[in-house]
């Protein structure tokens, strides 16, 4: 029986070195491959409000940051900082679902590890180019909106499948192809092929976190789409704003009908906020 795979994953969640916390990843998932794999008996996870990271970024609220534009070098670095903090966030997201929800088979531990890792790939090539503009992370303030959500979701792991990967993660789908476009007009192709790196990867972490939803809603007897909907509208949370990758949303587990209902609810949510 392996030991220590809670253990590696802690110390990599509170780990305030991205470099460090990269190298903790990678080990835990070399761990979590082995043959025979199976998660020791542990205790309660920790209870933290907050994951490892630096001192820099200075968090802010999300008005709060700084507008810049991107026909700026400064402006258009400031933008791959927010993607970078982005995928710093989700290895925290992923490493915590592995780490917290542990009453769940092997395979929900090893799929979110294999996610930690294939973020920390991301937040690395995002950096490069961070730095290859002379910027690092941490030289632009960014705010912790991901990771609120992880804190108020750690009682559950549907809950957390619901809103995380489900909402938040799936925006990614969304807006990436219009920022790669805008990178595209800027004759940047390295980070054009980035983009596209974490694009194809990121519909198959929203495809993880939609495949484990279904599974905890068919152990409770939960109808996934009725319960999803109620989820939204109570925390007031949308699900489309603009323009929605409802190709990239299909490959990732949502169906056409889902994706339907979901758009007229959140249109009749919208209208009833407005008094229309």
């Amino acid at each position: 029986m392996n030991n220590g795979i809670y253990d590696l994953l802690e110390q990599a969640l509170l780990s305030d070195c991205p470099d460090e916390k990269g190298r903790l990843t990678e080990a835990a998932f070399e761990l979590s491959r082995r043959n025979g794999f199976q998660p020791e008996a542990a205790g309660r996870p920790l209870d933290f409000r907050v994951a490892g990271r630096p001192p820099k970024p200075l968090l802010v609220a999300p008005s709060q940051v700084t507008p810049r534009k991107m026909n700026t070098v400064e402006g258009y670095a400031a933008m791959l900082h927010a993607i970078t903090h982005i995928e710093f966030n989700a290895v925290n997201l992923a490493l915590d679902a592995a780490y917290r929800f542990r009453r769940l088979p092997a395979a929900f531990v090893q799929d979110w590890i294999r996610v930690a890792k294939e973020e920390v790939y991301h937040f690395r090539l995002m950096r490069e180019r961070l730095r290859s503009l002379g910027f690092d992370y941490g030289d632009f303030e960014a705010h912790n909106h991901l990771w609120d959500m992880a804190y108020k979701t750690a009682y559950d792991p549907l809950l957390r499948m619901a809103l995380v990967p489900r909402v938040l993660e799936a925006r990614g789908l969304d807006v990436t192809p219009a920022i790669r476009a805008k990178v595209a007009q800027k004759g940047d192709q390295e980070t054009c092929s980035v983009l596209d790196i974490i694009y194809r990867d990121e519909i198959g972490h929203v495809e993880t976190g939609n495949r484990w939803y279904q599974h905890l809603c068919q152990e409770r007897g939960l109808e996934p789409v009725a319960l999803f909907r109620r989820l939204i509208a109570r925390y007031d949370m949308f699900i489309f704003r603009g323009y929605v990758n409802i190709e990239a949303r299909e490959r990732a587990g949502f169906s056409r009908f889902e994706l339907d209902m979901l758009e007229d609810f959140e249109k009749s949510l919208k209208q009833g906020k407005t008094g229309n």
